[in-house]
């Protein structure tokens, strides 16, 4: 018997005295692979434990296949077992399809075909063989083995303890269980993380093989793409979470087109709002000329003028009604993009001409075990892309260009060149300081004012008055780019810029930093962004050799 749907009706979450999830539905039926997208806090990962049956709905309900499998953010085995435990797990079910097959060909065998019982036998040997077959138990053992080298954990010895592995290795190893076992609904959160680009090939390729349900929630753009039939946009909208059909490509050509109508309505509605105030109060008195009347008018006069007159207040009355009716209904407009604001940097002209020195110059520049570059120049208007693996020495490549970590070399920098870095662990001096007041105090009232930290749609409006202290990680970074973005540096420097950001507004960072102002350093292990990039890259190796083109 085929699978049933993944369904949830009406569903409603409360926490902490906060709505998370307010009526929402979702239907994920065999075959669907459904991303979950949004700003953080907006509910994917409660909605994929109200799913799993981890938490229990406040209202509305859920209905899902018996067997299905969660992604857990925690691993559900002690610290002790080891990852021999954790496989044996993974392959129970498969070993008990096989296992039971053998026990019900055993019993067929002795049964005579006429004898009471061969019936109930054989169809417990379908049912069975029909499980067996969707879980492919008889592979199972030699899928493990792909998956552990898929996920980069073949050189793990099986009788590691967890306790010895590194978070990024505990969370791959419970994401090999759960594709070992094939549960017919999966389910996913931010299943990316801890993936190198082969990994993460691999578990798009596995996935888009499930004949099953999945349903995911990630912020990974190119995850999204390779792998969705459909997206659910959980930010808050008029009528609920929309869902849209395709992949992430085809949402962005959806919200492409439907940015386009809101701006195309929001115009048409302004041009008819100035030509009715302008109707209302100046054109509808203009009907006539307010000229006497001539010698053979003036019998009729009084009558033509009171029929203009009537005019006159027919027409201010409708313009007048129309008018109001507009204003109430308006549509609102659109919300700006993530742009950086006009202003620095500036230029001499000696500094503007071809033959101007670059903003930095590394040569032979090597911090011992961290980084090592034979010879780097940035210019006025670079943008360059920074790669390589974990260990190669992104984050300290920037922090050598911030003039924040000292370096063995030569580092010339230009005259009074400003620098800013967006570093992936931001403090600020103040954490008792709320939002509002930092974003204000680091740019000065003048500048604050002429771009309001609400206008970047970086940070919640319910946030502006929280002391930065009290901020997550993401929302602290959101506030140090939103100071970037609002008096931009000769130098910009980002280390993973897109890290806890939505997708939209990654794609509204990146549509920025084509068109931002001086030069940009950006250091990324975001697969979207590095396939679109179109600036210089350079490749940092973990060995001393320094970098290499790309």
């Amino acid at each position: 018997m085929p699978e049933p749907a993944l369904l949830a009706h009406d569903v409603v979450r409360d926490l902490g005295g906060r709505r998370v999830l307010d009526g929402v539905s979702l239907t994920a039926s065999p075959g669907h692979r459904i991303g979950l997208i949004g700003e953080n806090g907006v509910g994917k990962s409660t909605l994929l434990r109200v799913l799993a049956g981890v938490e229990e709905p406040d209202g509305g309900s859920v209905s899902h296949p018996r067997d299905l499998g969660f992604l857990h953010q925690e691993m559900p085995f002690d610290a002790q077992e080891t990852i021999a435990a954790v496989l044996d797990e993974a392959l129970r079910e498969a070993r008990a399809d096989l296992a039971e097959l053998e026990r019900l060909s055993d019993a067929l065998a002795r049964v005579p075909e006429d004898a009471p019982g061969h019936q109930e036998l054989l169809d417990s040997y379908g049912r069975r063989l029909e499980q067996a077959q969707d879980r492919e138990s008889w592979d199972a053992d030699r899928r493990a083995a792909l998956v552990l080298d898929g996920l980069g954990l073949d050189a793990l010895g099986h009788d590691r303890a967890l306790g010895s592995l590194s978070g990024g290795q505990r969370g791959r190893l419970a994401l090999a269980a759960l594709l070992v076992r094939r549960p017919s609904a999966l389910l996913l959160d931010e299943p990316t993380n801890h993936l190198d680009d082969g990994a993460a090939a691999f578990l798009e390729q596995h996935i888009r093989d499930l004949p099953g349900t999945v349903v995911a929630a990630s912020h990974d753009r190119a995850f999204l793409d390779a792998v969705c039939t459909d997206l659910i946009d959980l930010d808050p909208a008029v009528d609920g979470p929309v869902r849209h059909g395709g992949n992430y490509s085809a949402y962005l050509g959806a919200k492409r087109a439907e940015r386009a109508r809101w701006e195309r309505r929001y115009a048409e509605e302004q041009e008819e709002l100035r030509g009715l105030r302008y109707a209302a109060g100046v054109t509808a008195h203009q009907v006539a000329p307010d000229r006497g009347p001539r010698d053979n008018e003036k019998m009729g006069y009084g009558h033509r003028a009171g029929r203009v007159q009537n005019q006159i207040s027919r027409r201010v009355r409708n313009a007048t009604r129309r008018l109001g009716e507009l204003e109430r209904a308006q549509v609102a407009e659109p919300p700006r993009p993530l742009r950086f604001a006009a202003g620095p940097p500036t230029w001499t002209a000696q500094e503007a001409a071809q033959d101007a020195p670059p903003l930095v110059s590394l040569r032979d520049v090597r911090v011992p075990g961290r980084l090592a570059v034979d010879f780097l120049q940035v210019s006025d208007t670079d943008r360059l892309l920074v790669t390589g693996g974990n260990g190669a020495g992104k984050s300290t490549l920037l922090a050598v260009l911030a003039g924040q970590v000292a370096a063995e070399g030569v580092v010339r920098r230009r005259h009074a060149l400003t620098v800013g870095l967006l570093a992936q662990d931001t403090v600020f001096d103040r954490p008792d300081r709320t939002v509002r007041d930092t974003y204000a105090v680091a740019l000065g009232p003048a500048r604050a004012e002429k771009v309001p930290l609400g206008s970047l749609g970086l940070l919640h409006p319910a946030d502006l008055d929280t002391p930065v202290g009290h901020l997550s990680v993401g929302q602290r970074r959101r506030l140090a780019l939103a100071l970037l973005v609002a008096r931009p540096p000769q130098l910009l420097l980002l280390d993973e810029p897109t890290n806890h950001l939505s997708p939209r507004l990654c794609d509204e960072l990146e549509e920025a930093l084509g068109s931002g102002p001086g030069a940009i350093v950006l250091a990324s292990h975001d697969r979207w962004l590095r396939r679109r990039w179109r600036g210089r890259e350079i490749r940092l190796g973990a060995d001393p050799s320094g970098h290499r083109p790309s």
